[in-house]
């Protein structure tokens, strides 16, 4: 039993089945990749710390139909009931096309948060326009129409001027956010939001002399009069069936709030506009705007939604201690909300660069301390796993290593990244230049001739220090040659050797690349500073054990 909240690297239908228990979790956001057939890129901060065009694929956000989607949805069909029903509809209908792809892997993951889900869970599925009908039809499969809550309409954008540019349709401008519970008594907290300008000045336009707080005039009169059990007396000249006991009355009138505008006039209730806690949440948001250029927020992550929209999903479904699950976290917008607002939460992303950037964006966010809140499962821990890494997927095992030492991934646009697989900027002076250090990441041995080769790229790109990180320790031929290109003097005087060689053996037990660490760290854009969850929630108990001890 783990009472850490956990990051977990993977496919989220296996650490599902694996690893979340039946009915643990209390709320569900899945931001799924919206089959919009686009390829997104991460966006680094570049030399002087701004956003650059600097890119690194983040992953492809288009299902094709292909084995894989082929077995989930016999898989799906095979175990019958409801959504297996559904499925077998939709593939009549929509035949072997990407979409049919996209809902075949979807289905799935749907039945399973359905069952981590408890009785009194929800869960948010955010989509766009272009698939919403089809998982709306999917979700009433898998939780019931009945269950079904909302459909929430997010304004993420402005309006597109594009009609010159040939456009002949509306402009898409809105996210769709469908809200089911697993139950029919599932938690909610209601929101308010502030009334407008235009309801204020219509419906509260009174100003009180004095205080100068605005008021409305509400009706005092008991609705159905007598026949509803209102009694009846004089007020201010003016009999009628009132909706409070004469009591009450003398005093609301004793302390101002009852008010009469003319002589014989009926008497009103005096309600003040700050006492009033605004208008309930509705289902259309126009007030969340989604991340600027030079919000402060801004990570450059693809898709990256804004805090605000996670706080009124977590605050209005959720509580203090609750569970919070994201199985498509990518930058960690969800995860870190709950910390945030101190709930517990599961994280599962199917890329090393994902999870690279949770862990640095909680650092930034919440200080160093917040590494021991959480576990972090399914990376490498030793060379075997690393080695296994390498061989499964190459880039996979460059961002793992390259977060490992706190760098970014290097443009993987072909003959583009001329033996640089990663950088990391640091600054070490008042200038507010940036200085670079570059990075070539080998699943194998370390050669003379590559660190010969890595020095040339030093000085063709006037970076710094090079640094290769490797599987096998370097020969003594191999570190001669990188002890030939000298040091770099920082300004305090300190130096540090220009070409570095580290083993992945050395960087699993924490040796790091030898930099000036007296000035801040420019790599990543930084997450904005937040203060931590008191200790005392940070370790709630919590049943968040795994499946497999």
């Amino acid at each position: 039993m783990s009472e850490k909240n956990q990051l977990y690297y993977g496919d989220n239908l296996d650490v599902l089945r694996r690893y979340v228990r039946d009915q643990s979790v209390d709320l569900v956001y899945l931001d799924p990749p919206f089959n919009s057939r686009q390829e997104y890129s991460v966006l680094f901060a570049e030399k002087d710390g701004s956003r650059s065009s600097s890119q690194v694929r983040a992953f492809e956000d288009t299902w094709e139909w292909n084995l894989d989607s082929r077995q989930a949805y016999e898989e799906i069909v095979e175990a019958g009931g409801r959504v297996a029903d559904v499925m077998l509809s939709f593939h009549t209908f929509l035949g072997n096309t990407d979409m049919m792809a996209y809902l075949a892997m979807m289905a799935p993951r749907l039945v399973e948060l359905r069952r981590v889900l408890k009785e009194t869970g929800s869960i948010y599925l955010h989509c766009d326009p272009t698939a919403s009908h089809y998982l709306k039809i999917l979700m009433d499969a898998v939780f019931g129409p009945q269950m079904f809550r909302t459909e929430v309409i997010w304004k993420r954008s402005s309006a597109h001027s594009d009609g010159k540019q040939g456009r002949k349709q509306h402009g898409r401008i809105h996210d769709v956010l469908l809200f089911y519970s697993k139950g029919t008594d599932w938690k909610w907290n209601t929101l308010h939001n502030p009334y407008d300008e235009s309801y204020i000045e219509g419906f509260y336009k009174y100003v009180e002399p004095k205080t100068e707080r605005r008021y409305r005039l509400d009706n005092l009169a008991g609705p159905g009069g007598a026949a509803k059990g209102n009694p009846q007396y004089e007020v201010m000249g003016v009999t009628r069936y009132w909706r409070y006991s004469q009591e009450k009355m003398k005093q609301l009138i004793a302390d101002g709030r009852v008010i009469q505008t003319k002589p014989g006039g009926v008497p009103a209730y005096k309600r003040y506009l700050d006492e009033m806690p605004g208008v309930s949440l509705q289902d259309v948001w126009t007030d969340i705007p989604p991340i600027g250029a030079q919000a402060k927020e801004r990570l450059g992550y693809p898709t990256q939604k804004p805090e605000a929209l996670l706080e009124r999903i977590l605050s209005a479904s959720s509580n203090e201690g609750d569970v919070v699950l994201d199985p498509f976290c990518g930058c960690g917008t969800t995860v870190q909300v709950a910390q945030k607002l101190n709930r517990r939460w599961i994280g599962i992303d199917i890329t090393h660069l994902a999870i690279g950037l949770i862990k640095k964006r909680f650092s930034d966010t919440f200080g160093e301390d917040i590494r021991k809140a959480y576990d972090v499962i399914g990376e490498p821990t030793d060379v075997a796993g690393a080695s296994a890494l390498a061989e499964q997927d190459k880039y996979q095992f460059q961002w793992w290593t390259l977060g490992l030492v706190g760098a970014r991934p290097a443009e993987q646009k072909k003959g583009a990244d001329r033996g640089i697989d990663g950088r990391l900027y640091f600054h070490d002076d008042d200038s507010g230049k940036s200085k670079q250090i570059l990075f070539s990441v080998k699943a194998g041995g370390v050669t003379v001739s590559q660190v010969r080769d890595l020095r040339g790229t030093l000085e063709r790109e006037k970076a710094e220090i090079g640094v290769f990180l490797c599987f096998e320790a370097p020969t003594k031929p191999m570190m001669k040659e990188a002890a030939e290109a000298g040091f770099y003097k920082s300004t305090d005087g300190t130096s540090y050797p220009r070409m570095q060689v580290l083993t992945v053996e050395q960087l699993l037990r924490g040796q790091q690349v030898q930099y000036p660490l007296h000035r801040r760290d420019a790599t990543f854009k930084q997450a904005p500073r937040s203060r931590p969850a008191p200790a005392s929630k940070l370790s709630l108990p919590l049943d968040m054990s795994s499946g497999e001890e």
